[in-house]
């Protein structure tokens, strides 16, 4: 039984196969979302719904295309971590 605490660590809790769908063609495009998940619904007239309608029916699919999405997340934390943050007080100012 999982209970309601039990998600806290969970990067997929609470969000829809379709916005993860929609999030990792954004980042990637189709052409490089069928290069890293090799599925004909990526490169054959690809669409969201079409797409979603077979991840629905196939566990494996929807499990790489989960996977993804949460190396995606650590490779936009990675990213954003080592980007220098500029010091509003440090500019000079001219």
């Amino acid at each position: 039984m999982v209970t309601p605490n039990s998600q806290h660590n969970n990067p997929l809790h609470g969000l829809t196969l379709e916005f993860i769908l929609t999030e990792l063609v954004t980042h990637y495009g189709w052409a490089n979302l069928f290069e890293r998940i090799p599925l004909k619904c990526f490169v054959h007239e690809p669409s969201i719904k079409s797409s979603l309608k077979l991840l629905r029916k196939t566990p494996w699919a929807r499990e790489k295309v989960e996977g993804l999405y949460g190396f995606m997340l650590r490779e936009q934390r990675r990213d954003s971590v080592g980007q220098p943050s500029i010091n509003p007080w440090m500019i000079d100012k001219q």
